[in-house]
């Protein structure tokens, strides 16, 4: 098979061995894979994989059919076009996954939108409902709105009955993020149209401080993104302790199994139906086939993108 490889920062395509199902795993013929920062922070040394998963092989999310089916594997048949996380490798023309990873693919979806999906959704709606408990009425603060997960938290809060607001750093992007349901701040303005229940951080450090002072007291701030920096050099605890605040952090990648597949199921349950209806989509700003992954990552680092760039195969 053919495989996205990183190769001295940068990223080839290569032939590799065609992967053999395990037990409960099915094999999976890629037709789109997504791209995120985890991957170029791969590429750059900086975001190893879990142990077991191929160092030199990138990519976190696809869509694709099922083709085939180790021991024990029988949720899903032959044909079935089928999406789903993982830890690695995902940017190939076949993979192998645990059974229990996958979700079906809702009708209305083309290749690109589904292969944008799983990461990009499972991560916000874990941010959002699992841990802070977002709830119908509250209002909602997205950092970085304008990436993959962005979009969807932005989607998922709106459809869930939340007020939300976004910052957007890139202006030309604003009016695409206001589309989708939510009132769009500038990054530096934030703070005085607070406060809010939720805080969804995407930035990182330099928002710490005042995402603090725009927290409603009981509020609850999830940190799953530090592309704006990673350390905090003085943090305000007497703050945190007067809001009476929750700050935690979360990533899927590491995660076990049974904690994966429950965030699949959720996802599955409470996410996948709202494709239906057409609450939700996946708004992917462009699509490379894979003898063009480096325009691919090009185009990621570059910045100034609404939703997914998603490789096509």
């Amino acid at each position: 098979m053919r495989a996205v490889v990183i190769r001295d920062g940068g990223v080839i395509v290569e032939e590799r061995p065609d992967p053999v199902p395990g037990s409960q795993e099915v094999l999976v013929r890629v037709h789109a894979a997504g791209l995120n920062n985890a991957d170029v922070l791969q590429c750059a040394g900086r975001y190893p994989p879990p142990p077991g998963v191929p160092a030199d092989m990138p990519g976190l999310e696809f869509a694709g059919e099922v083709v085939g089916a180790g021991p024990g594997a029988s949720r899903l048949p032959a044909g079935e076009r089928v999406m789903g996380l993982i830890a690695g490798a995902g940017q190939a023309e076949l993979v192998t996954i645990h059974e229990r990873l996958l979700m079906p693919i809702p009708a209305k979806l083309d290749w690109p939108a589904a292969g944008g999906l799983p990461e990009a959704f499972t991560t916000a709606h874990d941010a959002l409902f699992t841990q802070c408990e977002l709830r119908a009425g509250e209002r909602l603060l997205v950092h970085g709105a304008a990436g993959g997960v962005g979009v969807a938290a932005v989607q998922l809060g709106r459809a869930a009955g939340a007020r939300v607001s976004a910052t957007v750093r890139n202006p030309r992007l604003r009016e695409g993020v206001a589309a989708l349901g939510a009132n769009v701040l500038p990054p530096d303005d934030f703070v005085d149209e607070g406060p809010f229940d939720v805080i969804l951080e995407l930035v990182g450090a330099p928002n710490i401080r005042d995402d603090l002072r725009a927290l409603h007291t009981g509020g609850r701030v999830s940190v799953i993104g530090t592309g704006g920096g990673a350390t905090v050099e003085e943090f305000p605890l007497g703050l945190l302790m007067a809001r009476r605040g929750r700050l935690h952090g979360s990533t899927l990648r590491g995660r076990s199994l049974e904690e994966k597949a429950l965030a699949t199921r959720a996802v599955e349950h409470s996410v996948l139906p709202l494709f239906a209806t057409g609450a939700l989509r996946v708004p992917v700003h462009g699509t490379y086939p894979l003898a063009r992954v480096a325009d691919a990552y090009e185009a990621f680092a570059a910045g100034g993108k609404l939703g997914k760039i998603v490789l096509t195969f």
